[in-house]
């Protein structure tokens, strides 16, 4: 194990989400072949209900961990540190359970809030069935995040994303065999099928945490261990105490937004079948919004991803240092590195929207008009993301509240008004849920950039200087590979074959786009120009 510094961890962790987001991507071409449409919506649920509850457990006391371990090696307290692992480990020991047994028994009335009475999808057995299943997770993940937020919060990233790499290997294995063998070879129901592929999560949690457990031991030395008999003063119930003063904004956070995303999946369903589409037709809708669409958008919220795994030790140290002039410096290339970086890959995702559609899952009536809109809802969700992170690495937990709270509930009151006032002017009904969202999380950035801005007198004008040097390469990208795209329609008709229009605006678009952003500096603005020298001299491109 190394250490990794700010911009090198942040880049690791994106390639190595960029390739488990890959992986994530390209194994539902099979999987959706295997389960189809509506054992997809099925996996939607599972999931759906499963992030909100495992995300009370993962989203905001891993990333105390990080940050409580952090601010203690900073502070040299390396006694204090090990004991915060083992206060946090019993704590999320029993949170977690308690959590299993609530999603395991109330599975049904779970079911329930996502189809209501709703018939010819789906039935609430079925849906029951794969909660269950997924419940399962809930006994290993939470540790494992724990076990995460630990090595990073002591600046260990690349250990920490190789156990992410493994844990989705493993899922991804047992999600195509378990499903395939269940309903292919031993011709059991879809959802038995799908109920395997969600309890996979479990089994590769299961190994993602050994190889955690392995690589600590066999590194201690590199972990700033304290001598024995030696107890720093701070208590157990001090740390507890943070622990939960750190993590309980982003576990509100996290409730909120996935009872939202519980809701938005719900009101969809519910406003199409208002609006007269059938029962099938608004799960369908709802399942490609909710999950198969997004999939092909997980390489950019990989950028999103890695910054935050990346970020918070150092935004910790800084601010333990009193070093505000960093935390701005870093504030502006987290963002910067956002748009630079995931722009570019909406832009190319929206404009080729109906190949990448149809290679992954073949002709749809729905698909690939929603893949045109929902990258950039997508780039703008994770953009308020990271500054939530940010937020919370500054102890701004007021402004995380109202921001995240205003953003959500403004975006649940427009869901079903922008649905039925879409339709009213011929637009696709469920781009006014995209809408809604595009709006609340609108708000919500303005909310918190204020409060950057007057409580920690943070200067946008680095963020402003890359947004305007951001306009002509992505501009010029933008109508190059929309030419090259428009020349090259109806050329290509199956799904093999559409890999080629695909591959080559990928390259040109490339190509174009760091080649511009690199003569106007923009990459130097957004990376740094250390790094981006180093990078091109590894590949040979600079002296």
């Amino acid at each position: 194990m190394k250490k990794n510094s700010f911009v090198e961890g942040t880049i690791f962790a994106a390639i190595s989400l960029i390739f488990i987001k890959l992986l994530g991507a390209i194994y539902v071409i099979p999987f959706y072949d295997i389960v189809g449409e509506l054992g997809g919506a099925l996996y939607s649920y599972a999931y759906t209900v499963y992030s909100l509850i495992v995300n009370i457990c993962t989203a905001g006391i891993p990333l105390a961990v990080s940050k409580i371990v952090s601010e203690y090696n900073t502070l040299e307290m390396y006694e204090a540190k090990e004991r915060t692992l083992k206060v946090c480990n019993k704590f999320i020991l029993v949170l977690s359970s308690i959590l299993f047994l609530g999603m395991f028994i109330f599975a049904k009335e779970i079911a329930y809030i996502f189809i209501g009475n709703t018939t010819g999808g789906n039935s609430i057995e079925d849906i029951e069935l794969v909660i269950r299943s997924i419940s399962f997770c809930l006994l290993i993940v939470p540790l494992l995040a724990v076990k995460k937020g630990y090595l990073q919060g002591q600046k260990f990233i690349s250990v920490s994303t190789n156990s992410q790499v493994i844990e989705q290997v493993v899922r991804i294995a047992i999600i195509l065999v378990g499903s395939y063998l269940a309903i292919r070879v031993f011709e059991l129901k879809t959802s038995i099928g799908v109920a395997i592929a969600v309890f996979g999560a479990f089994i590769a949690g299961a190994v993602a945490y050994i190889y955690l457990e392995v690589k600590i031991r066999k590194n201690k030395k590199l972990l700033n261990l304290p001598k024995k008999d030696t107890r720093d003063k701070v208590s157990n119930k001090a740390i507890f105490k943070k622990i939960l003063v750190f993590s309980l904004p982003l576990i509100i956070i996290s409730i909120t937004i996935d009872i939202y995303s519980m809701t938005d999946l719900s009101l969809v369903i519910r406003g199409l079948s208002y609006l007269g589409y059938t029962g099938a037709e608004a799960e369908t809708i709802g399942s490609v919004m909710a999950t198969w669409a997004s999939k092909i958008c997980l390489i950019v919220n990989a950028v999103a991803s890695g910054l935050s795994i990346s970020l918070i030790p150092y935004m910790v140290s800084s601010l333990v240092k009193k070093d505000y002039k960093t935390i701005n410096k870093e504030f502006i290339r987290s963002v910067g590195i956002i748009i630079v970086i995931g722009l570019p890959m909406a832009v190319g995702i929206s404009i080729l929207s109906n190949e990448l559609y149809t290679i992954f899952y073949g002709p749809s009536a729905y698909g690939s008009i929603i893949l045109k809109l929902l990258p950039f809802s997508i780039l703008y969700t994770n953009i308020n993301y990271l500054i939530s992170m940010i937020l919370q690495s500054l102890n701004k937990f007021k402004t995380i509240y109202i921001s995240t709270g205003v953003g959500l509930l403004i975006n649940a009151g427009l869901d079903i008004p922008l649905m039925i006032l879409c339709s009213k002017i011929n637009i696709y009904p469920y781009y006014g849920a995209i809408f809604a969202t595009l709006i609340g999380t609108t708000i919500s950035l303005i909310i918190s950039l204020r409060a950057l801005k007057k409580e920690m007198n943070l200067k946008f004008s680095g963020l402003f200087d890359i947004l305007k040097k951001e306009i002509l390469p992505i501009l010029t990208m933008s109508i190059i590979v929309y030419i090259i795209h428009y020349l090259m329609k109806g050329m290509f008709n199956t799904r093999i074959t559409m890999l080629i229009p695909c591959i080559i605006c990928a390259i040109v678009g490339v190509v174009v786009y760091f080649i511009i952003s690199y003569k106007n500096n923009l990459l130097y603005d957004s990376l740094g120009e250390d790094y981006v020298n180093k990078v091109l001299k590894k590949l040979r491109l600079k002296k």
